[in-house]
């Protein structure tokens, strides 16, 4: 894909088509040719009301001089019709039509780890059409976005003053994952008592020599010094990642996330096409079954 021009129409069906592919169908994807030049991912995760839309807003604002920049904002679906209200797309319109700015909501569909369905393969769609960086915002739901840790290569995290944001995620261990702390709406009363909480708790975690130690920033859509601060905490720690040569780690993370998603697709699929007669069978056969039925369908 030629990257000195962006075929919007091209890139949206492409997309489309990802979001409904089969596994069979993403399995021929995977055979494409690694891009010699993958784009930046910088993933921006927190409970929902943190206010991640708004500030990723401001943040691509802030990092559209760095090339073709990519906005994907996965909003939830309707468990029940799979339909989504897709609200980041109608707050991020304000960013404009810049021809080398793309914005994509996401429904999250089947998923339940806070993105989307097929999502490593749009991230790779990308890739092939030239962007530099995308940005992308996770469904907020808290604690089961460990996965977007495995698609980014920056990950942020927001949390809100006195909301006890903080103590839920050091439950959900995802204070372990992030790359860099925000406390947004930081113009909120008890937000520097939050980011100094966060800095205390960082200062006494155990960190290998020359491993990278996350910073905790405030900020505000109010103050663009604040997002211009985080645009260059994020360039500190991609100038780190290549640094200390971390790119190998994250395409191993990211292979093994796609191969359990597929195999969770798969198995879905499997289960759900079992007719009464099946579900009354002995646990042991269903499984016996069910595993032959698996090992056709991945073969096919």
């Amino acid at each position: 894909m030629n990257p000195s021009s962006l075929d919007r129409g091209a890139l949206g069906r492409t997309l489309t088509r990802i979001a409904n592919a089969t596994p069979a169908e993403l399995v021929q994807r995977a055979q494409r040719d690694t891009p010699l030049h993958p784009a930046r991912r910088i993933g921006m995760t927190g409970a929902p009301g943190a206010g991640k839309s708004t500030l990723l807003g401001h943040l691509a604002m802030a990092r559209a001089s760095k090339g073709r920049l990519g906005v994907l904002a996965v909003d939830p679906s309707s468990p029940r019709s799979g339909g989504a209200i897709l609200g980041d797309r109608i707050r991020m319109d304000e960013l404009g039509t810049s021809p080398e700015l793309y914005i994509r909501s996401l429904g999250s569909r089947g998923t339940s780890d806070g993105l989307a369905d097929n999502l490593p393969e749009m991230l790779d769609a990308m890739d092939d059409f030239g962007f530099a960086e995308v940005l992308l915002e996770t469904v907020g739901v808290g604690q089961t976005e460990y996965a977007a840790r495995a698609q980014v290569d920056t990950l942020v995290l927001l949390l809100l003053p006195d909301s006890g944001d903080m103590v839920q995620a050091m439950k959900a261990g995802i204070m372990e994952m992030a790359d860099i702390f925000v406390v947004n709406k930081a113009d909120l009363p008890g937000a520097q008592r939050m980011a100094t909480d966060i800095r205390r708790i960082g200062a006494i975690t155990r960190h290998a020599q020359g491993a990278w130690v996350p910073p905790v920033l405030l900020t505000a859509a109010s103050r663009p010094a604040s997002v211009s601060a985080l645009s260059d905490a994020i360039d500190r720690h991609q100038a780190w990642l290549a640094a200390a040569g971390r790119q190998a780690a994250l395409r191993r993370q990211r292979a093994r996330y796609r191969l359990k998603r597929l195999l969770e697709v798969q198995v879905a699929e499997v289960v759900a096409n079992q007719d009464d007669e099946f579900l009354a069978l002995p646990l042991r056969q269903q499984l016996s079954q069910a595993w032959t039925q698996l090992g056709k369908a991945i073969g096919a």
